[in-house]
């Protein structure tokens, strides 16, 4: 099976900075494009940040500036590191990542870990 553990939110204050990470483990046997959505309660889940294995990147023009995706493909890491955060950016972040594996191969989520900018 395929697990991706995700981590690094918290509270911080407008203006501030945080770094998530998502690690994904278990059978892979490569992990193809890897990204970062978000979902606020009521509303869809939208991309905010995607990257290929190349390291092509991808962002929501919302974030576009203030948020860099990166990863480490020796760990199977993705990252995101979010500056100048705005109240607006408060949002449960979830891990994604496309996996080619001979039997567990698929699209997964973490489970999210939830950032909070107050003003």
């Amino acid at each position: 099976q395929v697990q991706l553990v995700d981590s690094g939110g918290g509270l911080v204050q407008a203006g501030g900075s945080l770094r998530l990470s998502c690690a994904a483990s278990g059978s892979i046997f490569r992990v193809n494009a890897m990204g970062w959505y978000r979902r606020a309660p009521g509303k869809q889940r939208e991309l905010v940040a995607a990257i290929t294995s190349g390291g092509t990147t991808n962002y929501a023009d919302s974030v576009k500036g203030r948020l860099t995706i990166s990863r480490d493909n020796a760990k199977n890491t993705v990252y995101l590191q979010m500056h100048s955060l705005k109240p607006e950016d408060t949002d449960v972040y979830y891990c994604n990542a496309d996996v080619t594996d001979p039997i567990y191969g698929g699209n997964y989520w973490g489970k999210g870990t939830l950032v909070t900018v107050s003003s």
